[in-house]
């Protein structure tokens, strides 16, 4: 899957992966995270999520990328907060309010970035790319991240390669996951709206195994 691809998709507004309102899910699931208030939370794959405001004002710090700079610059603009990015090597970053949003290629991201990531937040990544690109992420996400983390991880999964959204498998989280996580299948629910018909929303907390 292109950039380019990206980049058109934010370009025309074709963003039906946006959500409007403030995950459920996050909200209901949040506190296995066990964060302590000024803990960051990593949001990889953002957009111009609510859910990062949310997170804020449950005292975390924000950290999230995205490789289209006008979703970077459209949460700040529909929160009404005025900040200009700033050029930091392969990024365009804007931070305020402890929110730091990095608009750019996540493959570009280096552990530097990611030192004071206490957990994952992933709603819309992992589902977002095909599947070698899954691994890619998956493969470079474990190597970043600082010890200790906890992700929660929300996934699809319905008969078909069609997407994005794509579906991922239990098995396929396993084999992506589990060399540095314990996974622990939190939830699912079977969606009953007629698009998504035959599709399963499930949450996922990965604990790093060097937290036990």
């Amino acid at each position: 899957m292109e950039h380019d691809f990206w980049h058109n998709r934010w370009a025309e507004q074709r963003i039906g992966f946006h959500q409007q309102t403030i995950n459920s899910y996050l909200k209901t699931f949040f506190h296995q995270l066990e964060l302590s208030d000024g803990e960051q939370v990593f949001v990889p794959l953002c957009g111009k999520s609510s859910d990062m405001v949310w997170l804020r004002e449950q005292d975390c710090e924000v950290l999230g990328v995205e490789l289209s700079d006008t979703a970077c610059a459209a949460f700040f603009a529909e929160n009404a907060i005025d900040v200009a990015g700033v050029i930091e090597g392969a990024f365009t970053v804007r931070e305020v309010d402890s929110i730091r949003l990095m608009g750019g290629d996540f493959f570009q991201l280096t552990a530097q970035a990611l030192k004071k990531v206490a957990a994952v937040y992933d709603r819309a990544a992992l589902v977002a790319l095909p599947r070698h690109m899954r691994a890619q992420y998956a493969h470079r996400l474990s190597a970043l991240l600082p010890p200790g983390v906890k992700m929660l991880l929300i996934t699809l999964e319905f008969e078909g390669e069609q997407g994005p959204p794509f579906s991922v498998t239990p098995e396929e989280v396993d084999a992506l996951f589990s060399t540095r996580f314990e996974l622990k299948r939190l939830h699912e629910v079977q969606l009953s709206d007629p698009r998504d018909a035959g599709r399963t929303e499930v949450v996922w907390l990965l604990t790093d195994k060097s937290c036990g």
